[in-house]
């Protein structure tokens, strides 16, 4: 069993490894954020409808009163990535990632009021660390104010994804959640290309540069990170996983540096929000972490 907890421990951070990379490929492909999602969402659930086919036929199975719920989640999933990948587009990886960091404060204010229960003056504690962050990263970011906005739309809407999930959670199993959402919302950005896009046979007129990284986005990063992140909880607990998760923009910008060089350099206050924001973040997961350990049994 210890072996087992070993494995899922070292294999969460292959994906999260995976994840920080999600942005640099949003910005080495040449679309625009609609249709890498359109992307995305088609070859990953098609990829895993093809798994399901061949290991667990049974997670086709649509439970009652589920679709509506399903529906919701891939329009918010499916939203939140134009969004991330058009807040990249227009500002920067370092800055997009950064801001996304900001979802723990976000889901200290909702969830209390989405599943009804008090508010933790901790969580608003760390939050404020947060709300310092991002003051300094506005202060030296005012030029890409369009960019900090779109980033904390895009950071809303991944928090009610995951509060909707978190419900969902607790009467779908996973995989099935993750194949639904998947699909609709890749039929929900299909009709929003074809009132949006002009002459939609050209986004199959790419380069082999894009079609490669196209497909590393939807299979890699998405298809099988979504079918691993749903086995690893069966060793490692929702806990340890977002605590876990607060690396994806660290792996993010130190990718994006490596990649892009100065083009993704920002200045020492920028830097110094972004650790204030992960010292709020991993500060409240450590508290959480102590508040269990020392909870009676």
């Amino acid at each position: 069993m210890q072996n087992d907890n070993t494995k899922s421990l070292v294999h969460l951070h292959f994906l999260i490894f995976l994840w920080g990379f999600t942005s640099i490929l949003g910005a080495l492909i040449d679309l625009d954020s609609m249709p890498i999602v359109w992307y995305r969402m088609t070859i990953a659930s098609a990829l895993i409808a093809v798994y399901f086919l061949l290991f667990s036929p049974k997670s086709f199975q649509l439970h009652k009163g589920a679709l509506k719920y399903y529906m919701l989640g891939g329009l918010l999933i499916s939203v939140h990535w134009v969004m991330f990948f058009y807040a990249i587009k227009i500002s920067s990886i370092s800055l997009t990632l950064s801001i996304l960091s900001s979802a723990s404060l976000m889901t200290s204010i909702l969830e209390p009021l989405i599943y009804k229960r008090p508010f933790r003056l901790y969580e608003i504690f760390f939050g404020l660390f947060v709300i310092f962050g991002l003051y300094l990263i506005f202060g030296v970011q005012k030029e890409n104010l369009e960019g900090i906005v779109v980033a904390l739309i895009c950071t809303l809407l991944s928090v009610l994804f995951s509060l909707l999930n978190g419900k969902l959670i607790q009467h779908y199993p996973a995989n099935n959640i993750s194949f639904y959402q998947l699909l609709t919302g890749a039929i929900v950005i299909s009709f929003a290309i074809l009132f949006n896009v002009e002459n939609p046979a050209s986004l199959i007129q790419l380069s082999w540069n894009d079609w490669l990284w196209l497909f590393l986005l939807s299979s890699v990063f998405t298809a099988y990170a979504t079918i691993g992140s749903v086995v690893i909880l069966k060793h490692v607990t929702p806990f340890t996983m977002m605590l876990s998760l607060n690396l994806e923009p660290v792996y993010g910008i130190l990718f994006s540096l490596w990649i892009f060089g100065e083009q993704e350099l920002m200045s020492t206050q920028f830097y110094i929000g972004v650790l204030i924001i992960l010292g709020g973040v991993v500060g409240n997961g450590i508290y959480k972490r102590q508040l269990k350990k020392n909870s009676p049994p």
